[in-house]
């Protein structure tokens, strides 16, 4: 309800809340994997709620998820390789692509061969933000994208995505509960709470002056935020 938002291409925009905030759900409906009750998601100013199957495809290119569980969502028994390369044509050029693709996340393209049980919680999420990338999308969703990883690779991976992003100009909507995240990732906040945004702003307006109790009550329960007394 009164979720309103945009996203500048190159821009990182953080959506952050609570579990059970609704924040997936957004995501969703972007995405066209769930429809929205009402309301529009203009993508290029066309509306893909309103758009025809075949043009919601067409228009799903151009918008492409990072997920929560990097070992969740690849298959198990298929190869790297085939899991990116699933967007690309066949053929030669599909190798070399997919490649290049390992070789920009981070990755030897020798793992192309490889099964996802072979890799580490980290080199999985680079393998998925890979096959994000495929599509050549102008739009990532990041949903929690390092919420399940180790800490010490975390950092990492959030680097690699602002780094994809100023490299490939790419608009991105970073999902996450943590604040120190977002704050991290994104030049605009948005607050969410009970499926209603309520606040956003620009990164230091949200961090330093918030308008929201809400917000407010958030920040003093990121250790990490907190204001010496």
């Amino acid at each position: 309800h009164g979720v309103d938002f945009d996203i500048a291409p190159g821009e990182s925009f953080g959506l952050v809340g609570e579990s059970g905030s609704g924040k997936s759900t957004i995501s969703r409906v972007l995405l066209g994997l769930q429809r929205a009750a009402s309301g529009s998601v203009r993508f290029d100013g066309e509306d893909i709620t309103r758009a025809t199957r075949r043009r919601r495809r067409e228009l799903a290119a151009g918008i492409q998820m990072v997920f929560q569980d990097p070992y969740g969502s690849l298959n198990p028994d298929r190869r790297i390789g085939d899991t990116i390369g699933a967007a690309l044509p066949r053929g030669a050029a599909r190798r070399e692509r997919v490649a290049a693709l390992l070789t920009e996340v981070g990755l030897d393209p020798e793992l192309a061969g490889a099964y996802p049980d072979r890799l580490s919680g980290g080199m999985r999420q680079r393998v998925g933000i890979a096959r994000a990338l495929a599509p050549e999308p102008r739009l990532l969703v990041a949903d929690e994208p390092v919420s399940a990883l180790d800490v010490s690779v975390q950092a990492q991976v959030l680097n690699l995505l602002t780094q994809l992003r100023r490299d490939r100009g790419l608009a991105m909507l970073f999902i996450s509960h943590d604040l120190t995240v977002v704050r991290h990732m994104c030049s605009r906040i948005a607050v969410l709470r009970h499926g209603r945004i309520v606040e956003t702003g620009d990164r230091e307006q949200i961090m330093e002056r918030p308008d929201s109790d809400y917000t407010r009550a958030l920040i003093e329960a990121t250790p990490s935020l907190r204001r010496p007394a």
